[in-house]
């Protein structure tokens, strides 16, 4: 099974089992990710899923057009903190391609997410 690691706001990292098919969003309520509430459930009609994706991992993380919708674009501007790295987790999609995915959540102060 793919893992992944969450970057928390003070640099305290979680690697965690990362179930193919599953948002980034989904994945981090499984583990009991507090910072991450998706309140709409994954219907893209808030911001409370905003992570940061490490640089390192962005272009895959992206959709085949290469950049986020419109729709999520809108969505993160009214989530707090953006950045060039920021998604929506509910947008992005486990595979096993993401094996070892590394993101920081809303906060993280790591300069590699800045």
């Amino acid at each position: 099974m793919p893992k992944m690691t969450f970057i928390f706001p003070d640099g305290v990292e979680k690697e965690v089992d990362a179930p193919v098919g599953l948002s980034l969003m989904e994945i981090a309520q499984k583990h009991d990710i507090e910072e991450i509430e998706g309140a709409c459930g994954g219907s893209m009609a808030c911001a409370t899923c905003h992570m940061y994706i490490h640089p390192d991992w962005r272009d895959q993380c992206l959709p085949e057009e290469g950049k986020a919708s419109e729709e999520e674009e809108d969505m993160l501007d009214l989530a707090f903190d953006i950045r060039k790295h920021s998604r929506l987790g509910c947008q992005v999609t486990m595979s096993d391609d993401l094996d070892g995915l590394v993101v920081g959540l809303p906060g993280c102060t790591q300069d590699v997410f800045k």
